[in-house]
């Protein structure tokens, strides 16, 4: 068949091409008013950003994750980032295909991080791995310095650091292969992160040491952009919950990605 018949044969099927049958079901013509246009695209949209957010129940989701705020309950916090990977939205680096989050990852003796997931980028796995605090946890003292309880958490997240440094057959065994880890530490609400010298203070740890600090409101900032821009969350709806760590191995043995990133790093 020549192209230019292929291009013919293909454009019969246009409503306005001149290669079309005037003997077709319908006048050649004729065209949908515009305001059906826009009723029938507004429609559309209503229902596309009604199937994105059945995935999950956002407002029962919305009133477990204030309620685990106002009860200052990092248990009940844990367990609603459990079930709903879409509140992890802002914390990924990149929205679009993404990769599961998988939760309580074991290692050393009594280590754990509450979550983790790979990046998969061109140059190599970077594995994110999360510790995630008390929603009102005492972040600085009455002098502004950093309380117990945020240096205790920052220390919690350099020994997984140390570890993995001191261990690397251990990290290939646990993620297969590893370029880097980010490690993102959740801990205290924005209004404490809003001072002036928390801001400074932040702002100096996150461009100084391999631990960004970020607060819980990245949570609340999820549920209120699922709420306005729903089709946003495509990717989350592949994975709706995060997965045990039981299947973090099988998961990357399974990906074509990993099996060549495993022969480099």
């Amino acid at each position: 068949m020549s192209i230019g018949g292929l291009t013919c044969n293909l454009a019969v099927l246009l409503p306005h091409s001149p290669c079309r049958s005037t003997t077709a079901n319908a006048p050649a013509n004729r065209q949908m008013p515009i305001a059906s246009v826009v009723m029938a695209n507004a429609k559309k949209i209503k229902n596309n950003m009604t199937d994105n957010t059945s995935t999950w129940d956002i407002l029962k989701t919305e009133r477990e994750l204030l309620a685990s705020y106002d009860s200052d309950s990092e248990t009940d916090l844990l367990k609603v980032l459990k079930d709903n990977s879409f509140l992890f939205y802002e914390l990924y680096s990149r929205k679009y295909g993404i990769q599961p989050v998988f939760r309580e990852i074991s290692f050393g003796a009594k280590l754990r991080c509450d979550f983790a997931w790979l990046n998969d980028n061109s140059d190599g796995p970077e594995w994110v791995l999360v510790e995630v605090e008390k929603p009102k946890m005492k972040l600085f003292t009455a002098t502004k310095k950093p309380s117990a309880e945020l240096n205790a958490a920052i220390e919690q997240v350099k020994t997984w650091e140390r570890y993995f440094m001191e261990n690397p057959l251990e990290k290939k065994r646990i993620f297969g292969a590893v370029a880097r880890f980010k490690y993102i530490l959740i801990a205290g609400d924005g209004l404490t992160w809003s001072d002036e010298s928390a801001i400074k203070w932040r702002n100096h740890n996150n461009l100084t040491t391999n631990i960004e600090i970020r607060s819980t409101d990245v949570f609340l900032r999820a549920i209120e952009k699922i709420k306005t821009l729903p089709n946003e969350f495509w990717s989350f709806e592949e994975f709706p919950t995060t997965m045990g760590f039981s299947k973090l191995e099988d998961y990357w043995k399974s990906y074509d990605y990993m099996n060549k990133m495993r022969q480099i790093f």
